[in-house]
């Protein structure tokens, strides 16, 4: 299942059609007193967009019907250079009247299975007990190894099909991580790929492209049963991809 795929001319393009896209997704989710539910990814390719939804006119997002999430996290401090809410913190979170309690952060400075198992009780109390949390959008990005959230080639994360959340040790880069499970993310409504820079170029060929065996890898795996799948890929990143 490749989506529906974007091909914009550089990074900041990228940002202001997902800045777009968040916004159409907020108000179809905020209508008639509903709340909007997404979750949030780290890396430098959101930054962009963070830029984007922190400039919105007040009103196109109703942030107070608004829960934040994220995909994954770091495990480290919440005011660690490397932490995922800390990216987003700073370049959106800080600059927003949203409530406190509508931000639901992954607790990566506690040890990796309890910081997982909070995340799980956190998701449960927000999206109920039973069956699997339903994110109206997940933003997400794609390693040049082809992994998506903290879901890498080859772990034993990518076999769960119970937790919702658990955690994950990167061995090349000897770190712990959690992550949302893959049955949690392609139970979404809404699966936004960012994906931009040549280094992208080549993991975005075997995903995509011609030839490409894109499920060998997790950001392949991603297939919303329910909903939709938009890639948003800048000129780096699409170099070997045929358009058309």
């Amino acid at each position: 299942m490749r989506g529906d795929i974007f091909y914009l001319p550089d990074a900041e393009a990228v940002g202001l059609r997902a800045a777009s896209i968040f916004i159409d997704r907020s108000k179809i989710a905020t209508t008639a007193g509903g709340r909007f539910r997404v979750a949030l990814s780290g890396g430098t390719t959101p930054s962009k967009l963070f830029k984007q939804l922190g400039a919105v006119v007040a009103g196109d997002i109703r942030w107070d019907l608004t829960d934040i999430f994220w995909a994954d996290e770091r495990c480290v401090s919440p005011d660690h250079e490397e932490s995922n809410y800390k990216g987003a913190y700073d370049m959106l979170l800080s600059r927003l009247d949203i409530p406190p309690a509508n931000v639901h952060r992954i607790r990566g400075e506690m040890p990796p299975e309890e910081g997982a198992r909070e995340y799980e009780k956190e998701l449960r109390r927000c999206f109920g007990e039973q069956g699997l949390p339903a994110f109206d959008l997940v933003i997400l990005g794609v390693g040049e190894d082809g992994h998506t959230a903290s879901l890498f080639p080859e772990v034993l994360s990518l076999a769960e099909s119970k937790r919702l959340a658990m955690p994950v040790y990167v061995g090349r880069l000897k770190s712990w991580r959690i992550t949302l499970t893959l049955p949690v993310l392609n139970n979404s409504s809404d699966i936004l790929f960012l994906v931009t820079g040549p280094k992208k170029a080549h993991i975005m060929k075997e995903l995509l492209g011609k030839g490409g065996d894109g499920r060998k890898y997790p950001a392949g795996m991603i297939k919303p049963a329910r909903g939709n799948l938009t890639w948003l890929v800048d000129d780096e990143a699409s170099f070997f991809l045929k358009r058309g």
